[in-house]
């Protein structure tokens, strides 16, 4: 469900209640979440405001995988979701978001990129302190 990014029901500085001046408006709603996934690549694209396109990822198998220790930057499958800290249901429901802990052919890795904003699944290799 799109939210609404309207600041018309907040309170004042100083606690007191600000009364809404106007009604909703589109440009102020969100969009729909990605929810991207593990699964066979699949993208879609989306109209937004001024008329550009922004590019969505809904499921991807790969991601570029960056080792802060050497610098190199590898592209390797991804094979498991381990943890996602945004939101107990993303964790139960292996949804990949910026934050998330995926297990790569390289290693466990954590997700850097936004793949439900730009469609591309960039990562960090961790160390086993980090874990």
């Amino acid at each position: 469900m799109p939210k609404n990014h309207g600041d018309l029901s907040k309170r004042k500085q100083s606690g007191g209640r600000r009364r809404r001046y106007r009604e909703k408006r589109v440009y102020e709603l969100g969009g729909e979440a990605a929810e991207t996934r593990l699964g066979t690549v699949r993208l879609t694209e989306k109209r937004v405001r001024g008329g550009g396109k922004k590019s969505r990822l809904l499921s991807g198998d790969s991601a570029n995988v960056t080792d802060l220790k050497t610098g190199q930057t590898v592209k390797t499958q991804i094979l498991s979701v381990i943890k996602n800290r945004a939101s107990a249901d993303y964790d139960r429901r292996r949804i990949i978001t910026k934050g998330a802990i995926i297990k790569t052919k390289l290693g466990d890795a954590k997700v850097t990129s936004r793949p439900g904003q730009t469609s591309v699944i960039n990562a960090v290799l961790m160390g086993e302190e980090e874990s």
